[in-house]
């Protein structure tokens, strides 16, 4: 909760965990069981005491979601739940087997090379705009995506296309996810700063301008 307020020491601890999927305790290392995920909020408003979380870190997550404001039905639904004294009733729906055996069946859903060719076309948008007509971000962009942008576009475009029941992606599957995939990994420059354009504008200009399959 909040991992901008955790200390560099605590920050660091995590990026292992996140990457070898192991926590160290002085000369002990404890393995952790699958399945394995990291969830991290962040408040967008209050950063004083916060520690700037290092890009490398940050582009271990897979998406970064923004999370806005309740409908007024859900906020109903909120308040006559956390109102009435009681504890809320939860179930368990899957098992961890369960959920192991829907990640392999995710990774063998199939994409077309087509598909793979737009995936990689976006992210290097990100780097190199000029080269897909897109020159009016050249001084918006001081980093574009990571190669993690696109393996967690494809990977995140599949979990996609399962959840709909199908076998295969399609560009709208990348489409859908795409925000969610590229806003923490573009980094924008002071200009854009500037002129009040964020990553996820430039995300969009892109997905607007590359060609779909």
């Amino acid at each position: 909760d909040e991992i901008n307020r955790a200390p560099a020491k605590v920050q660091s601890a995590l990026l292992e965990a996140m990457q070898e999927h192991q926590v160290t305790i002085g000369e002990q290392t404890f393995p952790l069981g699958e399945p394995f995920m990291v969830l991290a909020t962040q408040n967008p408003i209050e950063q004083e005491g916060t520690y700037p979380l290092p890009e490398a870190q940050v582009d271990r997550f897979m998406l970064k979601l923004k999370i806005t404001y309740p409908s007024q039905d859900e906020e109903r639904s909120i308040m006559n739940r956390m109102t009435v004294g009681q504890e809320v009733a939860v179930n368990p729906v899957v098992t961890p087997a369960d959920i192991i055996e829907a990640r392999k069946v995710v990774t063998r859903i199939y994409v077309d090379e087509k598909v793979k060719d737009y995936i990689l076309n976006v992210v290097f948008a990100t780097r190199e705009p000029g080269r897909f007509g897109l020159a009016e971000l050249n001084d918006f962009i001081l980093y574009g995506a990571s190669p993690r942008a696109t393996i967690y576009l494809n990977l995140a475009a599949k979990a996609h296309a399962f959840l709909k029941g199908r076998g295969y992606i399609t560009p709208e599957d990348v489409k859908a996810i795409g925000h969610d995939v590229l806003r923490h990994r573009v980094i924008v420059t002071y200009e854009a700063e500037a002129e009040e354009k964020a990553a996820d504008d430039i995300v969009q200009k892109i997905f607007d301008t590359i060609e779909v399959p």
